[in-house]
C-alpha cells in the first residue's frame, strides 16, 4: 500500500507537458528580459569637451567610452571606441578604483583581442596630409610590422579626405572611422565612405594601443572607458 501512495505522490509531482511549456516560456521571456536591460544600458554617449555625440553602436558593437584629443589647448576632435558585449562584461567585474591597473590591462587586451572600432569627428579644422600623417606617426612606432602598413594606412586616410571633406580638409564634423580586427587588419572610413583595407593584424592591434595604452593620445577616452563599465 505504501509503495503505491509512494508511486502515486510520484506520478502527481512530475511535470506534465503544460508545466514543462509554461516553465520554458518563463526561461524565455527572462533571458528576453535580460537582452533588454543589457541593451537598455547601452546609450549614445557625447564628450563633454566638444559637446559631439557618438551612437550607442556601431558596426554591432557597443559604444564603451569617448574622450578628446587635444594638442595643447586646441581641441582636435572627439573619439569613441565600440567593442563587443564580451569585453563589457570583462569589465564590469572590475574595479576602477582598487583595481584600475587590471581594468587598463583588460581594457587594451580586449580591444586588441577585438574587433574594435574608433570613431574620430573633428572639432578643428586639420589638412588631409597634416591628419594622415598626425595618426600614422603615433601609430608607427607602437606597430612592429612591415613600413609598409603605415604608408598604406596614410594613404588611405589622405585619399579619403582629400576625396570626401570640404575643401580636401578634416573640416569640422568630418569623420573618419578605423574598424580593427585580429583578422582582417583595419578598414578605413571617412564621411561613411569606405576607403579600403590594410590587411594587418599586427596594426590593428597597434591602432589599438594608439588610444588605449599607456601613452595613449587620448587619456579622457581611456577614463571614460573605465567609468561607464568597470565596477566603482
Amino acid at each position: 500500500l505504501m509503495s503505491k501512495r509512494v508511486e502515486s505522490g510520484e506520478a502527481q509531482h512530475q511535470p506534465t507537458a503544460n508545466t514543462r511549456e509554461t516553465m520554458m516560456m518563463r526561461f524565455r521571456l527572462l533571458t528576453a528580459g535580460l537582452a533588454l536591460a543589457f541593451l537598455a544600458g547601452i546609450h549614445a554617449m557625447t564628450d563633454k569637451a566638444t559637446g559631439i555625440t557618438f551612437p550607442k553602436t556601431r558596426h554591432d558593437l557597443n559604444i564603451v567610452g569617448v574622450g578628446v584629443r587635444k594638442k595643447g589647448p586646441i581641441k582636435i576632435y572627439s573619439v569613441a571606441c565600440y567593442c563587443g558585449a564580451a569585453l563589457k562584461e570583462k569589465l564590469s567585474v572590475i574595479s576602477r578604483g582598487s583595481a584600475k591597473p587590471e581594468a587598463l590591462k583588460t581594457l587594451q587586451s580586449g580591444a586588441k583581442e577585438g574587433p574594435a572600432n574608433f570613431l574620430l569627428e573633428m572639432s578643428f579644422k586639420v589638412g588631409a596630409e597634416k591628419m594622415a600623417n598626425a595618426i600614422a606617426d603615433s601609430v608607427a612606432p607602437r606597430h612592429g610590422g612591415s613600413s609598409s602598413d603605415i604608408d598604406d594606412l596614410k594613404g588611405l586616410i589622405l585619399g579619403g579626405v582629400s576625396t570626401n571633406c570640404k575643401g580636401g580638409a578634416a573640416v569640422k564634423g568630418t569623420q573618419l572611422e578605423f574598424l580593427c580586427s585580429p583578422e582582417a587588419g583595419v578598414d578605413v572610413a571617412v564621411n561613411g565612405q569606405a576607403q579600403g583595407n590594410v590587411a594587418s593584424p599586427d596594426l590593428a592591434k597597434a591602432f589599438c594601443d594608439v588610444y588605449l595604452d599607456q601613452k595613449c593620445v587620448s587619456p579622457p577616452l581611456v577614463e571614460s572607458c573605465l567609468e561607464n563599465n568597470c565596477a566603482p
